[in-house]
């Protein structure tokens, strides 16, 4: 088992990213602004724009409940990852905590598993991205525009982490405009108080005039659970980001104590201007999207091309904090000897260059595979990284059990942030996620995730496993 190093106030632990006199290690680049915004941004997804209009076609209004039991799920990780970020700050967050608490096997797979998700991620990204570039310039075919969404965003990274974070701030700046511009809006043209509007200005009444709040029955909550719980991937990026900030403590309490406001703001009150605005079984939900449809309704010009723009804004986003999540998981398993030596090297501008690398070509790989196999190979690929996000916040929270005792131990002073109820409310989060695990196995659409998520996790905790023998065997052998 593996000890996390402590940082020190003269300059930090030379294996520790943020101290700036290290060879090797990262620096200190981002500000509190970036930090701030990408904890702001952190919770904004492309899923939120993209996959909301199928959620509410499954479950009607009731995908409130839906979102707000993934949000409350959200919270109780955060918290929990928070408790150890702020205590000990680490460019392989959670990775690193699961390294020392639960073993270097734990540590090394769900590293591996989550820069897995987010190499994957960057191919549907940057596709993504493609498709609408496209669609603006014709003459620029689509793998071209994946192409250079990836090049340029590539080369930011490779700059410095003051380039990643200032890109990150204008991208998520742009999406908490959007959604909370959506937002007010929206709630004005809801009770009739928005001049001009093309919506008749309903109040709550779409909410039950068409089938009741339950139109689906309540069952159909945990259908909207298992729909919406990957857009909210993405919460746990701030606390990487905050071993590169000059006070990762501050930062992380600080994302950490406004993470409900950001979800009840951004997810549920967007939702909820939606399922106001419009009856849930409009076919234009659907067809063009929860919040085109929600635009059209007031009568906003242009209402999709606008929406096109604020989505391609969330994908770049999400393809630069993907990037530089992959990268800096990468290098705290190559600091902690589970990845190549060459990954935790860093240039002199701190930047880990050979982990970007890496990461962005098993990105375009994955971008082939998508434009030459969609169905097969990417299809694979897509799916198997499906329930990581679910593993990753299970882990979490099994770390925090140990953790606590280890930090209450050592470093009791940095214990800033708590957990709530500690340990019952730890318990609890397990049993939610492990409920939501076991119900994605009897839901056709989310089995096969599961079950693929969980071979190339067995895989990949075979091989920590293995690792582990040899190296006890070498030790045992270098003794005698």
């Amino acid at each position: 088992m593996t000890t996390l190093p402590t940082p020190t106030k003269e300059g930090g632990n030379p294996s520790e990213p943020g101290n700036p006199n290290s060879s090797g290690s990262l620096q200190a680049g981002l500000k509190n602004r970036h930090l701030s915004m990408i904890a702001i941004g952190g919770v904004i997804g492309a899923g939120l724009f993209v996959g909301s209009a199928s959620g509410i076609a499954a479950a009607g209004p009731a995908i409130l409940i839906s979102y707000a039991l993934v949000g409350a799920l959200v919270v109780l990780v955060m918290r929990m990852l928070g408790e150890m970020a702020a205590a000990r700050p680490s460019s392989g967050s959670f990775s690193a905590y699961a390294d020392q608490a639960l073993g270097r096997w734990a540590g090394f797979s769900i590293g591996w598993l989550y820069w897995f998700f987010w190499v994957v991620v960057l191919a549907v990204e940057a596709t993504a991205g493609a498709r609408i570039l496209e669609g603006w310039i014709p003459a620029v075919p689509q793998w071209a525009w994946a192409l250079i969404v990836m090049l340029v965003l590539t080369g930011t990274n490779l700059v410095s982490v003051s380039s990643f974070g200032e890109f990150e701030f204008w991208f998520a700046g742009i999406k908490v405009v959007a959604i909370t511009g959506f937002v007010v809006v929206g709630l004005l043209a809801v009770f009739g108080l928005l001049p001009g509007s093309d919506n008749p200005g309903a109040g709550f009444g779409h909410l039950t005039d068409s089938g009741g709040f339950f139109p689906k029955g309540p069952g159909s909550v945990l259908t909207g659970v298992l729909m919406v719980v990957f857009s909210f991937m993405g919460s746990e990026i701030v606390t990487l980001a905050a071993g590169e900030s000059s006070n990762p403590q501050r930062a992380v309490a600080k994302a950490t104590n406004s993470v409900i406001w950001r979800i009840a703001v951004f997810y549920l009150g967007s939702v909820f201007v939606v399922l106001t605005l419009l009856p849930w079984n409009d076919a234009s939900i659907v067809k063009e999207g929860s919040y085109v449809a929600a635009l059209n309704s007031i009568g906003i010009p242009h209402a999709g091309q606008v929406m096109n723009v604020i989505v391609l804004t969330a994908v770049l986003s999400c393809l630069n904090s993907g990037l530089y999540t992959a990268s800096r998981m990468s290098f705290s398993l190559g600091q902690r000897g589970d990845a190549p030596a060459s990954f935790a090297r860093t240039t002199a501008r701190g930047v880990p260059q050979a982990a970007i690398l890496s990461s962005v070509a098993f990105g375009f790989v994955a971008v082939f595979f998508n434009y030459q196999w969609p169905d097969t190979v990417f299809a694979f690929l897509l799916n198997s990284s499906g329930a990581v996000a679910l593993f990753v916040w299970l882990v979490i929270c099994f770390t925090q059990l140990r953790m606590r005792a280890i930090i209450m131990r050592e470093t009791p002073d940095k214990l800033v942030v708590r957990m709530w109820f500690f340990p019952y409310l730890t318990w609890a989060t397990i049993a939610m996620i492990s409920f939501v695990l076991v119900y994605m196995l009897t839901d056709d659409a989310a089995r096969e995730q599961v079950v693929l998520s969980l071979l190339v996790a067995a895989v990949v905790v075979g091989i920590a496993l293995v690792r582990e023998a040899r190296e006890r065997r070498a030790a045992v052998n270098q003794s005698r």
